[in-house]
């Protein structure tokens, strides 16, 4: 079983379902509001522990109900949560979402206590990060935090997945050195290299750019399209599988726990484990809501083997 760790942001997702996003300065009505877990750091934890990994998750939320709905939402599906930490006098964070009849979304966080999360909560969970086979962050809580944690990991020989999201222009030359596989999807990437993802062909350049900022490993996640692999062990893209999606909220997070309870720590297996990953996203984008919509493992291996 593999044993991992996530780092990142804790959020209860309010989405309000309408049949086509608003113009501006147009009001509309949802003819659904609905309520789930989610932060793309809880996302990928029960993504993870869905995989079938043992999964702790490191992460703030608020001193108030949701804070406590959280934590029980988490470890009803698997994810221990010794180091999920109430915040006095923060609200736990939440994300407004916008879901529109395609199943495509606009989403605004209010990052609550996502931003409380410290290096010295970090430096609290050494132990269990040093035994992990793999640390995976985002970027929905603080860098300094992310930045402690990878070097821990690296120290130990653990791999460390960093999920640039949502993305900045300039990532630190520290956190980029102590990362081995980065995922963003292609605008993240654009913003990341300064080059365009119009594209397939731009996929390379912009895998070739993240290389050369010093991460061995890449993968940029294309939608519905799929996954380019840039590593020693392949290169190519990986095809989605063509369904009828109802909610991308989860997507990118459910490929991504699920690409890591499957990789080997040589990364010999990558192509194999991101197919697996990305079967399992494709699972979820045909069910509501974040933490809600993603598969078990034994359904993905069904549905792979069909």
């Amino acid at each position: 079983m593999q044993k991992i760790v996530v780092i990142g942001s804790s959020n209860v997702d309010t989405t309000l379902h309408v049949e086509n996003f608003p113009k501006p300065g147009e009001t509309i009505n949802a003819h659904k509001v609905s309520e789930a877990g989610g932060g793309k750091g809880g996302n990928q934890a029960v993504a993870a522990a869905k995989s079938a990994a043992e999964t702790i998750f490191i992460s703030r939320v608020g001193e108030d109900s949701y804070g406590s709905w959280m934590k029980e939402q988490l470890a009803g599906y698997g994810v221990k949560t010794d180091y999920v930490l109430p915040t006095a006098g923060v609200k736990t964070g939440h994300a407004y979402i916008t879901l529109n009849a395609e199943g495509q979304n606009d989403i605004i966080i209010d990052h609550g206590a996502n931003y409380s999360l410290t290096e010295a909560d970090v430096l609290a969970a050494k132990d269990v990060i040093e035994a992990a086979d793999c640390v995976i962050a985002q970027l929905e809580t603080p860098l300094e935090a992310t930045t402690a944690a990878f070097k821990l990991a690296k120290a130990a020989g653990k791999v460390t997945i960093l999920n640039p999201a949502p993305a900045i222009k300039d990532l630190p030359a520290d956190l980029l050195a102590v990362t081995d596989l980065i995922t963003p999807n292609e605008t993240e990437s654009a913003l990341l290299t300064s080059l365009p993802v119009a594209e397939e062909a731009d996929l390379e350049k912009n895998a070739a750019k993240l290389h050369e900022l010093g991460v061995k490993h890449v993968i940029i996640t294309y939608g519905s399209k799929g996954a380019y692999l840039s590593s020693p062990v392949f290169t190519g893209l990986v095809p989605a599988f063509k369904v009828k999606a109802v909610d991308t909220t989860a997507a990118g997070d459910t490929f991504l726990g699920f690409l890591a309870g499957s990789l080997a720590s040589d990364f010999s297996n990558l192509h194999e484990a991101a197919r697996f990953a990305n079967r399992a996203s494709s699972l979820a984008v045909q069910k509501m809501g974040a933490q809600p919509s993603i598969p078990d493992r034994a359904s993905v291996a069904s549905a792979l083997a069909e």
